[in-house]
């Protein structure tokens, strides 16, 4: 059977989302680990799960490097493919392979030797939370390899239109989590009670057996992997075109979460409850963000081929497309934030003192929910043309903005909720200024494309 979608003929909506739902469900699947977690820390207490964000900050921020390949990668296997230059393709899949490798060894290393000042860094209150998040940064961050492989064979599988691979293997992991978690942490049987250490030991599992599983539809593959090294030292030229792409998206990817480490220092300073908060609200938000993510992956590698081949006026009918699908599900998603956040804010956390701070978190965050996903899908699409730095810019500026109305608004009555204000307010900025700029970037190709076909027609 095969299990690539073809991104080229056929109709538009049909083909994006027979790509874009695998990845999406993948997308869930990925942040559900990270909620399997939260939901069984959370019966431990809120310092368990102040000590998991904390160190989780630094996972997020390694990610920025791994999404250089990944990015890099994803964009220029579709556009070979979509030229049909399937050898091409193979050769820039094993060179994002080969930084991959490089980026995740030379992390691992930084994260086992140096887990206490980077934990030091938050200035967290309570020794035993300092303690726990130093061994999970040790634990997850020593062997974040998994995590960048997997972010690496994501997006070559779905630039080649094949997404159920991925989608298969993340659930397969999600399973493995689920089942490890309340062992691990609890101690169930046999097992000792590991608490903290055990979700990061259940996590590191998990991933490993996802690598395993995309090394073996790799295996399988006929298309770009028959042949591939991916432990082969990368080339000058194919590595310096994956980075001239991946750079930007990584630029951001790493400013964003060196910001959010600053904020939430800034909110330490409120207590280990306020940092609890944020990190499960942060979580509960990634199931909006993170479809849009997928979603946004979808058309990325849409467009790519496309752009590859030509296709500039299914370019246009594939983005209109998909901004339907995310602007019906970022009403959806701030619908239920900011009418329901008492129930879903109970499943991760029933102290009844901390409630309240998780329920304004989560309505302040809803107002946004819908301007963030029109940035993250029009993200994608630019990246799907190989233009990287317009959201990059778009990015930093705005997140970048957080930093100084956080500061003016916790002086005023809001308190703490001046923060989250400062989040949505970016995220609006955000979501309206990429969308203006991509527009017109876009009218400038379809012209641009109209004035070579009429001079091609003419003979010019």
């Amino acid at each position: 059977m095969n299990q690539h979608v073809d991104l080229l003929h056929g109709p538009v909506l049909k083909s994006l989302t027979k790509l874009a739902i695998p990845i999406m469900a993948t997308f869930l699947i990925q942040m559900a680990y990270n909620l399997t977690d939260m939901i069984w820390i959370g019966r431990v207490g809120s310092d368990a799960v102040a000590a998991v964000g904390a160190a989780g900050m630094y996972m997020w921020l390694s990610s920025g490097l791994g999404t250089l390949a990944k990015t890099g990668g994803q964009v220029l296997v579709g556009h070979a493919l979509g030229a049909g230059h399937n050898e091409e393709a193979s050769e820039f899949s094993e060179n994002a392979f080969g930084l991959t490798i490089i980026f995740g060894i030379i992390l691992g290393i930084i994260c086992a030797v140096f887990s206490a000042p980077l934990i030091a860094f938050f200035k967290l209150n309570s020794a035993h939370v300092i303690a726990d998040a130093e061994i999970y940064v040790q634990i997850t961050g020593g062997l974040i390899i998994f995590s960048f492989l997997n972010q690496t064979f994501t997006g070559i599988f779905t630039s080649m239109g094949n997404s159920r691979s991925a989608f298969l293997a993340t659930t397969t992991g999600l399973v493995i989590n689920i089942v490890l978690d309340p062992v691990l942490i609890f101690g169930i049987g046999p097992f000792p009670r590991l608490m903290v250490m055990g979700a990061a030991i259940a996590t590191i599992a998990a991933q490993a057996v996802v690598t395993l599983m995309f090394l073996y539809y790799a295996s399988k593959d006929t298309l770009i992997f028959k042949g591939l090294h991916i432990c082969r030292i990368p080339d000058v030229r194919h590595t310096a075109a994956i980075i001239k792409i991946g750079f930007p998206t990584s630029v951001q990817s790493i400013v964003f979460t060196g910001i959010s480490m600053i904020i939430a220092r800034l909110i330490a300073g409120y207590g280990d409850a306020a940092v609890a908060v944020q990190k499960v609200g942060s979580q509960i938000e990634s199931i909006s963000w993170m479809t849009a993510d997928g979603f946004a992956a979808a058309v990325n590698s849409f467009i790519a081929q496309n752009y590859g081949a030509g296709n500039r006026e299914r370019i246009k009918k594939g983005y209109c497309a998909a901004m339907l699908v995310v602007l019906l599900w970022g009403l959806v998603c701030t619908f239920l934030l900011m009418v329901c956040p008492v129930p879903i804010f109970r499943i991760f956390i029933t102290e009844k003192a901390i409630l309240p701070l998780g329920v304004d978190y989560l309505f302040i965050l809803g107002v946004s929910q819908l301007f963030m996903s029109v940035e993250i899908t029009t993200a994608g699409a630019f990246s799907g043309f190989g233009r990287t730095i317009p959201p990059s810019v778009i990015g930093i500026i705005f997140t970048a903005m957080r930093i100084p109305m956080s500061l003016v608004l916790t002086r005023t009555s809001l308190g703490l909720n001046g923060v989250w204000w400062s989040i949505t307010i970016s995220s609006i900025c955000k979501g309206v200024f990429l969308l203006v700029w991509f527009l017109v970037y876009l009218k400038k190709e379809m012209c641009y494309t109209d004035k070579v076909l009429l001079c091609n027609k003419e003979g010019v």
